[in-house]
């Protein structure tokens, strides 16, 4: 399952009417056409080097055989073995905060899978309690923050977080995963966006309806800014500690963000998000960023004016339609629905085949449009993987 690069001889896809693919063999020339997206178009790749892993080749455009691959939440309970380590070790906080844990379940995908990106295994609330924001993730209940935000007072109580001193446990674990992986994936971290956390502490935890925030946000704009600013200026260390520690690429998570009207994201989420963008491209400019926003589908021209190198598509966005709006210049991540995994193998294969030929030749990394659901078959991950991994442009 290993993925050999060889230029000699290349196997490509031709884009037909159809949503299958035919496959061919070139031993012409080792640079495919570009393949445009249903009315798209993608920049033109460029030359690959060898040295670095496939998916970071890709999101800059280099020129790449196949998508690199990987999937959210490709870490987690539809995993035998994660589910046996779950009998000894029935803590979240204790799983994500402990490094041999946190190594160890990072690894169980790669170690099956052989993905093309390896996420740290932990959770976007992990930095709260550097920020003293007591928390807790309970079985069956999902995220509790104890004291929930909600006046000027709270605010001020919110410390700036420190990443070293706060959570040294996943500085270790990536640089351990780093050496472990050794360059043949991608070691990518991850964060919580402002908003999505602010939705968090305000509404005390996972919401339908997003009241309280909402009633912050429109009554005591103020108090709102003052914390969404705590925390852009402390994802932007959190984004800084993981790249120093070994994390080659960051997703930023702005799940709720789409809860928010498009006028409303430009005041409560796209400022923080082009501020954390900015200062780490400052420091780090060679650092991949993702950005993901589940529905995403009516702020996608606002999520790329982030600057973020890659936007993550959601399933409810056709990917042709979204590398269309999105232009040439940013690349793709996404978006095959997740419970197409309950489905057939000759059913997974067609809508990966889809999804690929939409996205076009290159700056295109192959991904679910969310996290694999509970209860997915694992031989159904297997099947997905074993297609990706056989795609030739």
């Amino acid at each position: 399952m290993s993925c050999i690069h060889s230029y000699g001889s290349i196997a490509c896809f031709s884009a037909p009417s159809s949503n299958s693919f035919t496959r061919r063999r070139s031993s012409l020339s080792p640079k495919p056409r570009i393949l445009c997206a249903l009315g798209g178009s993608v920049a033109e790749p460029q030359v690959t080097s060898v040295a670095e892993p496939l998916l970071l080749n890709a999101v800059r455009g280099e020129d790449v055989e196949r998508p690199p691959v990987w999937l959210m939440r490709q870490a987690g309970r539809y995993m035998k073995s994660y589910m046996k380590l779950c009998e000894k070790h029935p803590s979240f906080r204790e799983r994500s905060e402990n490094v041999d844990l946190v190594v160890e379940i990072s690894l169980q995908p790669w170690k099956v899978f052989q993905p093309d990106g390896v996420i740290l295994f932990s959770d976007i609330l992990t930095p709260l309690s550097g920020m003293n924001i007591p928390f807790d993730i309970v079985k069956g209940k999902g995220p509790v923050i104890f004291n929930p935000l909600s006046k000027a007072e709270d605010v001020n109580e919110v410390r700036e977080f420190v990443p070293a001193e706060s959570v040294p446990y996943v500085g270790e674990a990536l640089t351990i995963l780093r050496e472990e992986v050794d360059n043949k994936a991608a070691v990518l971290g991850f964060v919580g966006a402002p908003f999505t956390l602010a939705s968090y502490v305000v509404e005390g935890g996972s919401s339908k309806h997003f009241s309280k925030i909402k009633r912050l946000a429109f009554s005591q704009p103020k108090v709102l800014h003052a914390l969404l600013q705590k925390f852009a200026t402390s994802m932007t260390k959190y984004i800084q500690y993981q790249a120093d520690s070994g994390a080659q690429a960051v997703q930023i998570f702005d799940s709720w963000a789409t809860e928010l009207s498009p006028v409303d994201f430009e005041e409560f989420s796209l400022p923080y998000l082009k501020q954390i963008v900015d200062e780490v491209k400052r420091t780090h400019p060679d650092l991949p960023l993702i950005l993901y926003a589940s529905g995403s589908g009516g702020l996608l021209e606002r999520l790329a004016l982030t600057g973020v190198d890659v936007v993550s598509l959601d399933w409810s966005v056709d990917m042709a339609e979204g590398r269309r709006r999105l232009g040439p210049n940013v690349a793709v991540q996404g978006n095959v629905d997740p419970g197409v995994l309950f489905g057939s193998k000759e059913f997974i294969t067609s809508r990966i085949h889809d999804t690929v030929r939409k996205a076009g030749r290159g700056k295109h990394i192959l991904n679910l449009g969310h996290g694999i659901v509970v209860g997915t078959p694992e031989e159904n991950v297997v099947h997905f993987f074993e297609v990706a991994k056989d795609i030739r442009y």
